[in-house]
């Protein structure tokens, strides 16, 4: 029901469908996204502040610019960028960095973010003082289920206190994990860009005798990454993803598939999510300044196990293993994901000049929508291991159930 609401966003839509005799339009608690004929706020009043949360992300800058944009073209002229994401909010020595179409301009052409980033921050009571101390009437957080969680806060406290702000965020994640989301920005380079390490560990592989290449990508909780980087590059033999389970050693193990490949193929490509096979390692209760739990390294383990497997049955291997996790961060969105920023940044600004608050800018099921931050973040989304994505990933790589 909620995508068919997203899909029939109006009695008029095609398809719609008749609740009743009459065709009654019941309102519904997601909107579409865009501009609205009536506005909450005078632009000329306006203070909007804009944050950046979490980690890099390609895209960053497309949407900074894209809020800077569109904000002036309501008529804003106080726009400010809060430095190094809520930690600006409370660090002695950060300022705000007055925003214009002229100071952003470019800033679209570079990866990274133009504000700076960090994780962690204040308390909320600490950062909604000072939202009230800098008088702020907008705030636009852009960030992954980490930063919309702490938007929520604020926008929560803001009422508590009865304040006239809008908190609106605009879903940044590489690992394409926030819920009902389509896709979110950053993910497309990601996948693009990952073709780069897999391309060079193919050829590294092939080039070996008994070559293995190894490739780690992004992705914690969730393989989207990994399984659409594999399906695109068809150069990947196996692909091990958080959301499937796997065992490494035995007859059905991934090692002796390994074992398969080099005897028929001469070479092989793995490719491996980074938080795949942790219930293979030691755990850890270490978590990050973002309160994420810190996870055990499986892809040095994996080319640990493969160099240490073949040694132990006195067969050659060759293991060239690649790591391009900052690389792939740190670049600049490609035309996919600019063009989705730069939509989401619009709807993001036309979001909080139609009055609403705690809500984020999102697509689902093809259709850009406002979506309820509380909606979004009750839990990360993931790869469905029945799903038919994922069996054709399986099709590609022609990898076994490793049980």
């Amino acid at each position: 029901m909620f995508l068919q609401v997203i899909n029939y966003a109006s009695n008029t839509s095609a398809g719609a469908v008749c609740i009743d005799p009459d065709c009654s339009w019941v309102e519904h608690w997601v909107h579409r996204a865009g501009p609205r004929k009536e506005i909450y706020y005078e632009p000329e009043e306006v203070k909007a502040a804009i944050v950046t949360c979490g980690g890099l992300c390609p895209g960053l800058n497309d949407v900074i610019r894209q809020i800077v944009f569109t904000l002036e073209i309501y008529g804003v002229k106080n726009i400010v960028g809060i430095q190094f994401g809520y930690r600006g909010f409370f660090e002695k020595g950060l300022k705000e960095m007055p925003l214009s179409r002229d100071v952003v301009e470019n800033i679209n052409l570079a990866g990274g973010s133009f504000l700076g980033v960090s994780r962690g921050g204040a308390k909320t009571s600490e950062i909604v003082d000072s939202i009230q101390a800098r008088r702020i009437d907008m705030l636009f957080v852009i960030g992954g289920n980490g930063s919309h969680a702490g938007a929520n806060a604020i926008h929560e406290e803001c009422r508590k206190r009865k304040l006239k702000v809008s908190v609106v965020a605009v879903p940044k994640t590489i690992d394409n994990d926030i819920l009902f989301m389509d896709k979110t920005f950053g993910f497309d380079t990601a996948v693009e860009e990952a073709q780069r390490a897999i391309n060079s560990a193919y050829i590294e592989a092939r080039s070996a005798y008994h070559g293995v290449g190894l490739v780690k990508l992004m992705g914690r909780s969730t393989g989207f990454i990994a399984m659409h980087a594999s399906l695109s590059s068809g150069q990947i033999d196996v692909c091990l993803i958080p959301e499937v389970s796997f065992t490494l050693d035995g007859e059905h193990g991934v090692l002796s598939h390994l074992e398969h490949l080099l005897e028929t193929k001469g070479f092989c490509v793995v490719c491996v999510a980074e938080g795949a096979g942790q219930d293979l390692l030691q755990k850890s209760n270490a978590t990050d300044a973002s309160g994420n739990v810190i996870l055990s390294d499986f892809g040095v383990h994996m080319q640990q196990k493969i160099k240490k497997h073949f040694k132990d049955i006195g067969v050659l291997a060759d293991v060239k293993y690649i790591d391009p996790t900052y690389m792939v961060r740190a670049c600049r969105a490609n035309a996919s994901d600019a063009i989705l920023c730069t939509v989401l940044g619009q709807n993001a600004v036309h979001g909080a000049f139609a009055g609403f608050s705690g809500i984020t800018s999102g697509i689902c099921n093809t259709h850009y929508a406002f979506l309820p931050i509380t909606e979004v973040i009750t839990t990360p989304k993931h790869v469905n291991p029945n799903s038919r994505m994922w069996h054709r990933c399986l099709t590609s790589t022609g990898q076994p159930d490793f049980h």
